[in-house]
């Protein structure tokens, strides 16, 4: 770990990093399918993640115009659902709605509350407005502001929707600290100059060896005393 970092806001990731993504989809998953197994629920909420991640690259590289979260979400469970013939509207609605019913960590409430009364605490996510709405409210996450990757057409880690964060806080990139459980989500953050923090999460992307990270919290209460926040 480095110096700690002179900042002025911090900017945190939603999905994964202060909320449970995986097990609020598996949850919805049980309730449209209450005989299924871990196993096999573990193997769809990976097969939703893969569609949601190709869509998404798909995007990015300009071979589909873009799709809001909202929109990838509702094709995910579409995909899902009909692997066990279920077309039913309101039933695939229902299990698409459960990527917006996430609970949070169980540190993300106190941590973010902690921070906040130190730093201005911004979200910034590939979740649609609309998403980010109802996951901030079920998960009781308080912003001083949410950035969606919507306003820039686009999906982390494209450089335009770090710039949203940077446009928005009306200081230096350096002066932002961008947190995250997924290290590629960091090292984006990164190449447009912002400082950067790991925290640990069961559904992270671990940082490689090459990756040097201004700060690495085992949770969110550790990155809390690090930035002096408690």
């Amino acid at each position: 770990m480095t110096a700690l970092p002179d900042i002025d806001l911090v900017v945190f990731d939603v999905l994964g990093t202060m909320v449970d993504e995986p097990g609020g989809i598996k949850r919805g998953l049980r309730e449209l399918l209450p005989g299924i197994g871990d196993a096999e629920a573990e193997a769809l909420v990976e097969l939703w993640h893969r569609y949601v991640d190709e869509q998404q690259q798909e995007m990015l590289a300009g071979r589909r115009p873009y799709a809001d979260s909202t929109v990838v979400d509702a094709e995910a469970a579409a995909r899902v659902a009909a692997g066990f013939g279920i077309e039913d509207e309101e039933a695939v609605r229902s299990l698409a709605s459960a990527a917006r019913r996430l609970d949070p960590w169980p540190d993300s409430v106190r941590a973010l509350g902690r921070l906040a009364s130190r730093y201005p605490v911004v979200g910034l996510s590939n979740a649609s407005h609309a998403a980010l709405t109802r996951i901030s409210a079920h998960a009781g996450l308080r912003w001083h502001q949410v950035l969606s990757a919507e306003d820039a057409h686009g999906y982390k880690p494209h450089p335009d929707v770090y710039r949203l964060a940077i446009a928005n806080a009306g200081c230096p990139p350096e002066r932002l600290l961008m947190v995250a459980a997924h290290a590629w989500d960091l090292r984006g953050a990164q190449a447009l100059g912002m400082r950067t923090a790991y925290v640990e999460r069961p559904v992270g992307d671990p940082p490689r060896t090459t990756d040097s990270f201004d700060l690495t919290a085992k949770n969110l209460d550790d990155l809390a005393i690090q930035l002096n926040a408690i």
